[in-house]
């Protein structure tokens, strides 16, 4: 039921005269007079805002003007506008409210009780329900209430969206169709309780400290210096077999066996010595990141690497080191 904006705007200039008249009759306190020429200053604001079209800021109008000064004119208006938003729940309820005050002989109860009857096709109802009660719900990101809900909730129909929020929770969202006549139930479970601490209203929870961590790094710390040590011990034999193959070359008579053998043990001396180093290395600076984790950690938290192990597989030309703390 589309009305043209053209028509609409005499009928609300109407409304407005009416309502300023109806105020003004009962206004006799001068903080009243300004809370109606204040209300008739965003009635007639709505009024423009209207014949433009601009349905969604004629509505903030009209309900300011209601606020101020109350009177079935412009919750009429109010009515209007929501029927022209297509927020077929809003109307209906706004047009309720219309008979309930507006007189036997208003002249737009008529047309009110006609577009009752019409919005009644455009509506269905949601209960919902979460688990646990206390939640705050939204309907279309509009306040709805907090669980346990009295009654179903008015809805217009189409693809509704229902949230859930609780201090603590993660929110839930869902979306539902309703359709005319529907009376759809939605159940809501929120999130496990945030026991981060946030906002003070949780503890975290902290495991007791059994000292592990400290003692896997000192393993870490020895583990370092063997590989070191082992590296510089190797590098030794490397270069002293280096100076038995280089003297092997040099002398005479020397067989090949001789220089293969002496060749060999250089280069296995070698390799094994630069994968004591890399195993240094790595070891040292895994167990001094862990070290400084530690010191940053707060008391009694629960630090990473509170097990683990090391374990270095060296070979004949390959070496890798499996550490975890």
């Amino acid at each position: 039921m589309k009305r043209k904006a053209s028509r609409l705007s005499k009928v609300l200039l109407l409304g407005a005269f009416a309502a300023a008249m109806v105020v003004s009759a009962d206004a006799t306190a001068q903080d009243a007079e300004g809370s109606t020429r204040e209300a008739g200053k965003h009635f007639q604001r709505g009024v423009g805002l209207y014949g433009e079209a601009d349905y969604r800021s004629a509505l903030v109008e009209f309900k300011r003007a209601y606020a101020l000064a109350p009177n079935v004119a412009v919750l009429y208006n109010v009515g209007e506008t929501e029927f022209q938003l297509q927020d077929y729940a809003a109307a209906l309820t706004t047009f309720r409210h219309y008979l309930a005050e507006a007189a036997p002989g208003e002249p737009h109860r008529g047309e009110v009780e006609s577009n009752v009857e019409v919005l009644r096709s455009r509506v269905g109802h949601i209960s919902v329900t979460t688990v646990p009660a206390g939640a705050d719900i939204t309907i279309d990101d509009q306040p709805a209430g907090k669980t346990p809900l009295e009654e179903s909730i008015l809805v217009g129909i189409g693809h509704r969206k229902i949230a859930a929020a609780m201090p603590g929770r993660a929110p839930v969202t869902r979306y539902v169709d309703v359709a005319a006549d529907d009376n759809a139930s939605v159940t809501l479970p929120l999130g496990a309780a945030d026991t981060s601490g946030a906002g003070g209203t949780a503890k975290e929870a902290t495991a007791p400290s059994r000292g592990g961590g400290g003692t896997l790094r000192a393993v870490g710390w020895v583990s370092a210096a063997v590989f070191a040590g082992g590296a510089v011990a190797s590098g030794l034999l490397a270069e002293k077999a280096g100076s038995d193959l280089k003297d092997a070359r040099n002398s005479f008579p020397t067989t090949s066996a001789t220089l293969t053998h002496d060749a060999g043990m250089a280069t296995t001396y070698a390799i094994l010595a630069d994968s004591l180093a890399a195993a240094a290395i790595v070891v040292g600076g895994i167990t001094l990141y862990s070290t400084l984790s530690a010191s940053s950690s707060p008391s009694g938290a629960p630090v990473r690497g509170s097990t683990g192990g090391t374990r270095v597989v060296l070979g004949p030309g390959s070496a890798r080191v499996d550490v975890k703390f």
